[in-house]
């Protein structure tokens, strides 16, 4: 996992990070979700304790798996496969 934070040193000054995104990795081991999403959670503590309180929202959990993603902190879900149905 790589993050790149915006600050002086990266040139980034008038970017305001207000949120981070993961997607759960294509599988059917609910196990191996629920650790994404709370490894991602841990990140934005960490963050926090960083200084970087400005991080608000969590955006995690597609269609398939937002119920474990509600369960692990998401504030966010993309839900549009239930709303919309399957693409073409």
């Amino acid at each position: 996992m790589y993050l790149i934070l915006p600050g002086e040193s990266t040139g980034m000054n008038n970017i305001e990070v207000v949120g981070v995104m993961t997607m759960a990795p294509f599988v059917d081991d609910i196990t191996i979700i629920r650790d994404s999403f709370r490894r991602t959670r841990l990140l934005v503590e960490e963050l926090h304790r960083a200084g970087y309180s400005g991080i608000k929202e969590l955006s995690m959990g597609m269609t398939g798996d937002y119920l474990i993603a509600i369960e692990e902190g998401a504030t966010f879900l993309r839900i549009g496969t239930a709303i919309f149905g399957e693409r073409n």
